[in-house]
């Protein structure tokens, strides 16, 4: 893989945290710095991405390509009048959503051979199998949640999952049968309080394989998200990445992950309702100000420094 390419996944736990409207004024803001930038609306099934950029009627969408009406994914690339800023705009057509694996492997083998300095991936709330396909190709991810208690401990579960699900195949891969029953057990610390955190996973893994248990600390090691809290308004609010982040330390072993905020503003919903990112409608909002720390941070950092 290109090192100087970035594909971006943005992730959450839930609908309804902001995940779009951060992945569309995102690629703006990577987009001024000078990079070239293709979003791609992976929600599949429910696509509304093209929207925030005033595209009510797509002149293609993903359907095109899943369902071959088009032989190439790079001619439903489409521009924006946003310069270096290009859009693959998301499918409706019902079933959509459950892709066949076959199609699923074809759009994933094409997504990572797209040429562009960022690909940004909008991708659906949860960790179902097609978040967690997509992400095979994501080196690096933004999880969205918000500051409210609820969300917060939905994200560590969505993050508990990610990386439940990434052990998974890589015992699978190594026939660790054996671990694979260990990790079973380790979802239920009721029985098994001795597996609530990862480094009593971990002893008992060793006692199992000393060599799969080491290969189990560098997938952590690489598991390196930045985790963005969203409609932060007060200090309190602010502080709830780092809930997060000590979460992940004390109970995953993730112990270098990157916590970010963006702050509430009305003015996000006001560009959302004119169908205009906010980036171009009032730059110099909170909410832009915030946006353009995180796409620095993005450009500022290798491909392979950090990894979901």
């Amino acid at each position: 893989m290109d090192k100087s390419k970035q594909n971006v996944a943005i992730v959450g736990p839930k609908g309804g945290v902001g995940k779009t409207i951060i992945s569309a004024n995102l690629a703006v803001a990577l987009s001024a710095l000078g990079k070239k930038v293709i979003v791609v609306d992976l929600d599949l099934g429910a696509s509304n991405l093209h929207t925030t950029f005033g595209i009510t009627a797509p002149k293609y969408t993903l359907d095109d390509y899943i369902f071959n009406r088009v032989e190439k994914l790079t001619e439903i690339v489409q521009d924006t009048e946003i310069n270096n800023l290009k859009i693959i705009c998301g499918g409706d057509v019902p079933g959509i959503a459950n892709l066949h694996y076959q199609q699923k492997l074809k759009l994933i083998r094409n997504l990572s051979t797209l040429e562009s300095d960022f690909v940004i991936l909008d991708l659906g709330a949860g960790v179902s199998y097609n978040v967690v396909d997509f992400l095979i190709i994501a080196q690096n991810g933004l999880l969205v949640t918000t500051p409210e208690f609820n969300s917060l401990l939905n994200c560590y579960s969505f993050i508990k999952t990610l990386i439940f699900r990434r052990l998974i195949f890589y015992f699978k891969r190594e026939k660790c049968f054996e671990l694979l029953d260990l990790l079973e057990k380790a979802k239920h610390t009721n029985d098994n309080p001795h597996l609530k955190t990862m480094e009593g996973f971990l002893k008992e893994a060793r006692r199992i394989n000393v060599t799969v248990a080491e290969g189990v600390k560098k997938i952590l090691w690489h598991f390196k998200p930045i985790v963005v809290v969203n409609r932060v308004q007060t200090v309190n609010d602010d502080k709830a990445g780092e809930i997060i982040r000590k979460l992940m330390g004390q109970y995953l072993s993730v112990e270098s992950s990157v916590t970010m905020s963006i702050r509430e503003d009305q003015a996000v919903r006001n560009a959302v309702a004119n169908l205009t990112p906010i980036m171009l409608e009032v730059p110099e909002a909170k909410f832009c100000k915030d946006i353009k720390k995180i796409a620095l941070t993005l450009n500022n950092l290798k491909a392979d420094n950090l990894h979901l």
